[in-house]
């Protein structure tokens, strides 16, 4: 793993940004986000003494930050490698001295967490690239610039050294990558194409899901365009692109507007489906076990040779075999 060893001073000068929490004015700020940190690192930073207020420790990511607070932020030296790599296969679609692009398959979490302490996606990374990924995101999450739930399969970048860490990491905030998803959902949504804005946070009534919110929650874009449909039994193929990253954000927007993802766990429910529905597709969907989602496509620019890159990839055959029960065609 590259280490990565960082020191940035950041004054609250701006009205806006008085009263508001360290950890998220933190996370606001350029120099740290350019460095890829998530919002867990950066609370990690605080708890462990790595942040200091006016030249003392400030250990509190709930402290409300005052007009002339001056912040200190150490970023350490990654620490000894503690996950050990699993030789797991990869799809890897591309891979040279700075990154690697691989197509991350349902059912394998991106990095460890509660619940998938072994098997993620970062487990078989570092085996096939014997330790050599990023170490801005912690000993966790080496080389991890953004995620896809464990259903979610699709189209991943990882950075094998910090400058292509902070480099693709930009491109993520500045949202100048294109990201595109395939998701079989439920219904045929009365305009075949659209967009669907509304504001994501934990629901007020389930704080395990996520949910539109009428007030609070951060502001989140998604476009779609329907790419094929079932009339007859009520099915779509839907394209689409974010524009914004929040949790679920794609399953949370579709179902918002009605057309939850076939097989989601959490946000779809039991559809009215005909009578006539044939049992084979009743076993397909039942037996899907995730949601309909899959990242087919992600393009960037190199961080290194600033030459803009394209990488598709299907859908997962479980995926495939409802869209081709179904008669819904994909250009993927």
């Amino acid at each position: 793993m590259t280490t990565h060893s960082n020191t940035i001073e950041i004054t609250v000068s701006e009205a806006i940004d008085v009263g508001r929490r360290l950890d998220q004015f933190l996370s606001d700020q350029s120099d740290i986000t350019q460095l890829g940190l998530s919002r867990k690192r950066i609370q990690d930073l605080i708890q462990s003494e790595n942040v200091t207020r006016n030249g003392k420790a400030c250990t509190k990511q709930t402290y409300k930050t005052k007009a002339g607070d001056v912040f200190v932020v150490t970023i350490p030296p990654a620490e000894e490698m503690t996950i050990k790599g699993e030789d797991i296969p990869l799809t890897v679609l591309f891979e040279d001295e700075h990154l690697i692009v691989v197509n991350k398959p349902t059912g394998m979490a991106t990095h460890p967490a509660a619940g998938s302490r072994t098997g993620t996606l970062v487990h078989a990374l570092l085996h096939h690239c014997k330790g050599n990924l990023s170490g801005i995101g912690g000993v966790e999450r080496p080389g991890i610039v953004h995620r896809l739930d464990k259903g979610t399969s699709g189209v991943m970048v990882v950075a094998k050294n910090d400058i292509a860490h902070q480099h693709l990491s930009q491109q993520f905030k500045d949202r100048t990558l294109d990201r595109r998803y395939l998701a079989i959902c439920y219904g045929v949504p009365t305009e075949l194409s659209g967009e669907v804005e509304g504001n994501i946070g934990r629901s007020h009534k389930n704080r395990k899901k996520m949910a539109v919110l009428r007030t609070g929650g951060k502001t989140a874009l998604t476009t779609y365009k329907v790419t094929d449909l079932n009339q007859d039994y009520g099915f779509s193929l839907i394209d689409l692109k974010l524009h914004s990253g929040r949790t679920h954000q794609i399953r949370v927007h579709m179902t918002h507007i009605g057309h939850p993802l076939v097989g989601d766990p959490t946000y779809g429910r039991k559809r009215n489906l005909p009578n006539d529905f044939p049992s084979e597709g009743l076993d397909l969907i039942d037996n899907l076990g995730h949601q309909a989602l899959h990242a087919y496509k992600l393009a960037f620019e190199h961080p290194k040779t600033g030459e803009f890159m394209t990488f598709t990839h299907g859908m997962p055959e479980d995926m495939q075999n409802i869209a081709d029960f179904l008669r819904l065609k994909s250009s993927v």
